[in-house]
């Protein structure tokens, strides 16, 4: 079986796609080949896993100023004639778009090319590339019930996530209160800003507070001052390499709701208040946050909202019960898909004609 997945730009795009990528290589021997541009995280990703990867010229149309739409668009003849002369050469049995700005030009030459397509949709609320494809693709995998709506043969498969975050254990309830914040690989200055003003009110709301802050490069050295200066117990760095382990020492999270993130959460079965990135297209962070903040598993609490207060209160409420933290352990599991690589593989392996008696439903 030979396979495109076409897209990428962030981790949130890429770490899901190469997660497929391995399943179909594993699982049914498919030769795999990723199509992206040159200033996304698959540059350096897709490489570094092992497969090949196809780079086309192509910018975005959504949420950007008119000259960058104009520029775009008089690129986006030469981007489907590339991705058409692509699939001549490849000859692929199936195209899986996971989103980002290469997977519009790619899928929309697919369709066309009769070439079957699945659409790999993590978020509630698609992206602009899925939302205009949509209408002409064969299947579409996606994380919640809710994303259905957008698509025809829809099927809830989950998000690809590492296996480590589904053996987190359950946190003993005599260990001492910890909260996790990150705010992805970046950090989210407005998480850290409100952390940091929060703390010496946080730490005589919980005594005995234990905080492991992840803060993006930009903020660590100004964050490291303050958390020496407040004298309170913390591990401050600017990138955590073994997010599964920080996962399994806290309580409680904070961070942003992105769907890499939020399947991440779900598969540990970690609490957490998420505080969406505001300016996320189509506000999809706000709406896979209502999803689980409405499912009993996690608070919304939105930026705009965000103060030290507000955040103390918050956090305080909720580590002083255990009950209510076990409860929304709980429900957020109930949104995991341990079989989530799988189950796009083997769709994708039906839309192409090839069976497996291995494949998960």
């Amino acid at each position: 079986m030979r396979v495109i997945l076409a897209g990428g730009g962030t981790g949130g795009h890429v770490i899901p796609a190469l997660a497929i990528a391995q399943e179909l290589r594993s699982r049914y021997h498919a030769e795999v080949l990723f199509v992206g541009t040159q200033r996304g995280i698959e540059t350096r990703l897709v490489p570094a896993a092992g497969f090949q990867l196809h780079l086309i010229q192509v910018g975005a149309l959504n949420r950007v100023d008119l000259a960058t739409r104009l520029k775009t668009l008089l690129d986006l003849p030469r981007a489907l004639m590339e991705s058409a002369k692509l699939i001549r050469e490849f000859r692929p049995d199936v195209m899986i778009g996971v989103g980002g700005y290469a997977s519009g030009p790619a899928m929309l030459t697919a369709a066309m090319m009769s070439v079957p397509t699945i659409a790999f949709e993590p978020n509630v609320v698609p992206g602009f590339a899925n939302r205009m494809v949509a209408p002409m693709v064969s299947a579409a995998a996606v994380h919640f019930e809710a994303t259905c709506h957008y698509f025809r043969n829809c099927h809830v498969t989950g998000v690809p996530v590492r296996q480590e975050f589904f053996h987190v254990p359950v946190r003993p309830t005599n260990m001492r209160p910890t909260l996790l914040v990150f705010g992805g690989s970046q950090g989210a200055h407005a998480i850290n800003q409100a952390v940091l003003d929060a703390l010496p009110k946080l730490m005589e709301a919980v005594p005995g507070i234990h905080v492991i802050h992840q803060t993006g490069e930009t903020d660590y050295v100004p964050a490291q001052e303050v958390y020496l200066r407040t004298m309170i117990s913390a591990e401050v760095s600017p990138f955590i390499d073994d997010m599964p382990g920080a996962f399994a020492r806290a309580d409680l999270l904070v961070c942003r709701s992105g769907a890499s993130t939020v399947a991440e959460i779900t598969a540990a079965g970690k609490p957490a208040i998420f505080v969406p990135l505001p300016t996320a297209a189509a506000d999809h962070q706000t709406q896979n946050a209502a999803t689980l903040a409405d499912g009993g598993a996690a608070r919304l609490l939105p930026q705009s909202e965000l103060s030290s207060d507000r955040l103390v209160n918050e956090i305080a409420e909720l580590l002083r019960d255990r009950a209510r933290l076990a409860a929304m352990a709980e429900a957020a599991r109930r949104f995991a898909h341990p079989d989530a690589a799988a189950r796009i593989a083997a769709l994708a392996a039906r839309a192409a004609g090839v069976q497996s008696q291995h494949a998960v439903a």
